[in-house]
């Protein structure tokens, strides 16, 4: 008799927690195929895939309110990653769950994963070719006019007093002429905005952030979630390290093995513990990491040359997912020059692979660890200064990146000066790439003048530089 009741207890619990789960009456089979829309319109970096989400989420959706939207938006912006992908982890938890979480954020890495895969084949076997070489030739071009953008967009968003400016200066000084590796500018800038914002001083109140989007606003309560928080997301600390524990091995049981495999002084090993490094340290977005890892992929590792860092940019732009994406094609590259004894082809493969699992499965870990706690966040003004000088600490390296990206691009050769401590790049006059410079002039004006979108302006500087080898062939 105590079983049966004890049963019929449990199965009570059981209908509860199915009835919990699925209150807001929006069915798993549906919030996939919403998901997969999401992720096959997820262009234009993380400001577009954020717009994109707003739209489709809060405003035809009607899942969550604008408020629940951008306090896990920014809840995201404090952790290391593209906070794209890894709002659309927390919003997918939220609905469904872990496997709502897991499919989301699986779905947003998906179509960008195919894609680079596809144009890293065709790069690797016919990047040589005329028509090819055309192709990456105008989207380097592009792309640097892109990156400039985004100095401007973010300064404009990040500078604005003097205690923000100079930490801007002090950390493009510090990468630029000194070479200090960016996790400790990150972690250098972060220090200074935490006592700073703990102090309560007025210059690190300035967060940066991002525009969910205009229009009527969508209250909480009014949203299909509502506002209470759901039984699953309430702290729970046996299930977040539980959740931890089982993604921490998932995300480092597969460097152990390629170490065990293949050994210390393989290609594999060191994309393994490299990009999982930079999964730690990735704050402040794609293009303030992608000058960390330009530096390292070309000065230290040498799988890349300097030119194939802005094609690779070039392809993460004009495809699905998050730009942190452009690391696949650093680790197909690196392993397809230094395949070891497989055939280079399967090893850029696998490294590929390897690259972008060491990549986003922190971003499920940081998520599942943070989420059910997320609401002694809100407000916290120390982590808010911190966020506000690491985005101004971002605004200088991203101009690393500008001018880094700007010299390889428009100059076949560039010179490296040392004086005394610094070590310069210098252009070599001589080698000016006019037509680049024409491209990437076209670019900017594209952009800052007629105000065209990223997308049509990569579009059409491929399609120029096609027809510009093609010419001169």
């Amino acid at each position: 008799m105590a079983e049966m009741t004890g049963n019929a207890s449990a199965g009570k619990i059981a209908e509860k927690q199915a009835g919990e789960e699925h209150h807001h009456g929006v069915s798993f089979g549906e919030a996939f195929k919403v998901w997969l829309r999401v992720a096959a319109l997820s262009f234009g970096g993380p400001a577009g895939q954020i717009a994109v989400m707003h739209r489709i989420i809060v405003h035809e959706k009607r899942w969550i309110g604008e408020h629940r939207f951008l306090h896990a938006l920014n809840y995201c912006m404090l952790l290391p990653g593209p906070e794209a992908q890894q709002l659309a982890i927390y919003i997918g938890w939220l609905m469904h769950r872990t496997l709502g979480g897991l499919v989301a954020g699986i779905l947003f890495v998906l179509p960008g994963f195919l894609s680079i895969l596809g144009l890293s084949y065709i790069y690797a076997a016919y990047g040589n070719v005329g028509i090819v070489a055309g192709l990456f030739f105008g989207l380097k071009a592009a792309v640097l006019a892109v990156v400039v953008q985004a100095v401007i967009r973010i300064g404009g968003r990040a500078l604005r007093n003097k205690v923000m400016i100079a930490i801007a200066a002090v950390a493009f000084v510090a990468i630029f002429f000194l070479h200090v590796p960016f996790p400790l500018i990150v972690l250098a800038a972060g220090i200074i905005g935490f006592f700073g914002g703990r102090a309560g001083l007025a210059a690190f109140k300035t967060g940066g952030g991002h525009k969910a989007g205009s229009g009527p606003v969508l209250s909480d309560a009014d949203s299909v979630l509502g506002e209470d928080i759901p039984a699953h997301a309430r702290r729970n600390l046996a299930w977040s390290l539980r959740m931890s524990t089982v993604l921490l091995a998932l995300w480092l049981i597969p460097v152990a093995a390629v170490y065990a495999a293949f050994g210390a002084d393989s290609v594999f090993a060191e994309i393994g513990l490299f990009f999982s490094k930079m999964a730690v340290v990735t704050f402040g977005g794609a293009y303030a990491v992608l000058a960390y890892v330009a530096q390292e992929a070309v000065q230290h590792f040498g799988w890349l040359r300097p030119g194939e860092m802005l094609d690779g940019l070039g392809m993460a732009e004009t495809t699905p997912g998050p730009l942190i994406m452009v690391v696949q094609f650093v680790g197909f590259m690196g392993a397809y020059r230094d395949p070891g004894s497989l055939d280079p082809m399967l090893a850029a493969t696998l490294a590929a692979i390897l690259t972008t699992w060491v990549t986003f499965v922190p971003c499920f870990l940081w998520i599942f660890l943070g989420a059910p706690f997320i609401e002694k966040l809100r407000g916290n003004i120390a982590l808010a200064g911190a966020m506000s000088a690491i985005t101004a600490a971002v605004v200088g390296v991203i101009l690393n990146l500008a001018i880094w990206f700007g010299l390889h691009t428009l100059f076949a050769e560039v010179a490296v000066v040392s004086l005394g401590g610094l070590r310069l790049d210098i252009p070599v006059l001589q080698s000016a790439v006019p037509a680049a410079m024409a491209l990437s002039a076209a670019a900017a004006i594209a952009l800052f003048r007629f105000k065209a979108s990223v997308i049509a302006t990569l579009l059409s500087c491929a399609a120029a530089g096609m027809v510009w080898t093609l010419a001169m062939n």
